[in-house]
């Protein structure tokens, strides 16, 4: 959601309330000038530094850090670690298309992490309980203390 710098706070209040968002992007002519998160609002406005009639463009966080929609997902990545925000504006040139959360790339490592290993969990509850005896594996899912010779990845656990 944007809103333009004249914007008073208490209406981005009510909007980010309203459209059950954590920050709103500021905008001037249409172009990305800043962003103001909920957690601004709080801070700001209830320890009473600021009133609700207060412009947006006085509270916003600027510059904005931003990724670009043709960015690959290793330059998120990145711009999340150093720069330490929460949420990134996607950029199409100019135009906004997006935020994206560090919730997003949380859920896209919890996706991978489930690829990555759903076929190894379906095999194991799918082998027959003598098996995992015999692979060394007690009735509590839990490794014994044999070693396979066949495979490196073996440890004593």
């Amino acid at each position: 959601m944007a809103v333009p710098t004249l914007t008073q706070l208490g209406e981005v209040a009510r909007r980010t309330d309203e459209y059950e968002v954590g920050c709103v992007l500021v905008t001037d002519g249409g172009s990305l000038c800043g962003v103001v998160t909920d957690r601004d609002l709080a801070v700001r406005v209830l320890t009473g530094s600021l009133d609700s009639g207060t412009r947006v463009d006085e509270v916003m966080s600027r510059p904005v850090i931003t990724v670009d929609a043709t960015d690959d997902i290793h330059v998120a990545y990145r711009a999340f670690r150093r720069s330490g925000v929460r949420r990134l504006p996607v950029l199409d040139g100019r135009r906004v298309v997006g935020v994206l959360a560090v919730d997003d790339m949380l859920m896209d490592v919890f996706q991978r992490i489930g690829d990555l290993l759903g076929p190894v969990a379906w095999s194991v509850l799918k082998a027959p309980r003598t098996s995992l005896r015999r692979s060394g594996l007690t009735e509590r899912g839990r490794a014994g203390t044999r070693r396979s010779r066949t495979s490196p990845y073996s440890e004593r656990v």
